[in-house]
């Protein structure tokens, strides 16, 4: 893959695990926040996976189903490790 492709699959990857951190918190099975997208509980599982990129519309959707604005699907999830306001965050040494 290109830098781009991997940036991509990374934002993805990304967006999956927050929408499964943001059903999680309001206690939402995939099959219960599927049937409120009028989706399967099976593509919310690869949306979750980072294995499908959603249309606008389906992240208009889960926005709305979560009670968030769509902007809150791009925050990166608590499992990201953010960096702390002031503080660059260190290269790691491999």
């Amino acid at each position: 893959m290109t830098e781009p492709e991997d940036n991509i699959a990374a934002g993805v990857q990304a967006l999956g695990r927050r929408v499964a951190e943001l059903r999680a918190e309001r206690g939402l099975t995939q099959d219960a926040l599927a049937t409120r997208l009028g989706t399967s509980w099976k593509y919310l599982q690869h949306i979750e996976l980072g294995r499908a990129n959603p249309s606008t519309t389906l992240l208009l959707r889960l926005a709305a189903a979560l009670e968030v604005a769509a902007s809150e699907l791009f925050v990166p999830p608590a499992s990201i490790e953010r960096p702390r306001p002031g503080r660059p965050m260190r290269a790691s040494r491999g």
